[in-house]
C-alpha cells in the first residue's frame, strides 16, 4: 500500500511515516501543501493522509485537487479540531475519513488499512497462486508445507506480484507499489527481495522471470516434500 502524508510539523510527520512503514506500507512525506500536490499529481497513492492547516495550498484545496482527479486515491483529514462542524466540512470537501489530533496511533492504522481496501479492485480474502495462500487481512502466507515467514518487503512484493493474476509486474512498479520515493532505483534490492522471497517459498518456485520485463507468480503445481 503506498501512503502520502502530507503535515507540515515534520516531527509529526516522520513518526507517522516511521510508524505505518513498521507496519509494512509504502509511506512518502509532504510537508506543504504545494509539495504534497506535486507528489500526488506524479504518484498514485492509495491513501493520503492530509493536515488542514498547511502552508502554500491549503489542505482543504488539496483535497479538492484530489477528489477530482478521479483517482481511486482516498482522503483521510488529520486536524487539531475536532468539532463536529469541522468534520462535517471536511468530509463535505471529499474527504473520505476524518481523525482529530491527538489521536491512537492503532486507529489510525486502522483507518488507513480500511481506505487502502477502498483505494484497490476489490479483491479476495485469500490469494492463490498452486498451494500457496496470501491472506492481505492477517497477513499471514501458508504453503502444503506450512506457513512461511516473510518480512515486510518480500510480503508486499508476493501480494502484488499474486494481485496481477498472472500478469508480468516490473521491477519499476514493484518498487513504487511496495517500496517509497526514497528507494534507489537503480540498487538491486527488487531483484535481491525476489531472490529471498523465492529461497522462502521454496519448490517448486512460483515466480517466473520474464527477462527484460518483470515478474510474474504461476501456478508450478504442488510444492515437493
Amino acid at each position: 500500500m503506498r501512503i502520502l502524508v502530507v503535515e507540515d510539523e515534520a516531527p509529526l510527520a516522520d513518526a507517522i511515516a516511521r510508524g505505518l512503514r513498521r507496519e509494512g506500507m509504502a509511506v512518502d512525506v509532504a510537508l506543504t501543501g504545494d509539495e504534497g500536490h506535486e507528489k500526488a499529481s506524479i504518484t498514485r497513492y492509495d491513501v493520503v493522509l492530509l493536515d488542514r492547516d498547511l502552508p502554500g495550498m491549503s489542505g482543504d484545496e488539496l483535497c479538492r485537487q484530489i477528489v477530482s482527479s478521479d483517482e481511486l486515491t482516498r482522503v483521510l483529514m488529520l486536524t487539531a479540531s475536532g468539532t463536529v462542524s469541522d468534520r462535517v466540512e471536511g468530509l463535505s470537501l471529499g474527504a473520505d475519513d476524518y481523525l482529530a489530533k491527538p489521536f491512537a496511533f492503532p486507529e489510525l492504522v486502522a483507518r488507513v488499512r480500511a481506505l487502502g481496501r477502498r483505494a484497490t479492485p476489490a479483491a479476495p480474502p485469500l490469494l492463490t497462486v498452486g498451494d500457496v495462500e496470501l491472506d492481505p487481512a492477517k497477513r499471514t502466507v501458508r504453503r502444503a508445507s506450512g506457513p512461511v515467514d516473510l518480512t515486510r518487503k518480500e510480503f508486499g512484493v508476493l501480494e502484488v506480484l499474486m494481485s496481477a493474476k498472472g500478469a508480468v509486474v516490473s521491477s519499476e512498479e514493484l518498487l513504487e507499489r511496495v517500496w517509497d520515493e526514497n528507494a534507489d532505483p537503480f540498487t538491486t534490492t527488487v531483484r535481491v527481495t525476489v531472490m529471498t522471497l523465492r529461497k522462502k517459498l521454496g519448490e517448486p518456485g512460483i515466480i517466473e522471470t520474464v527477462v527484460g520485463s518483470g515478474y510474474r507468480a504461476r501456478d508450478t503445481g504442488p510444492a515437493k516434500g
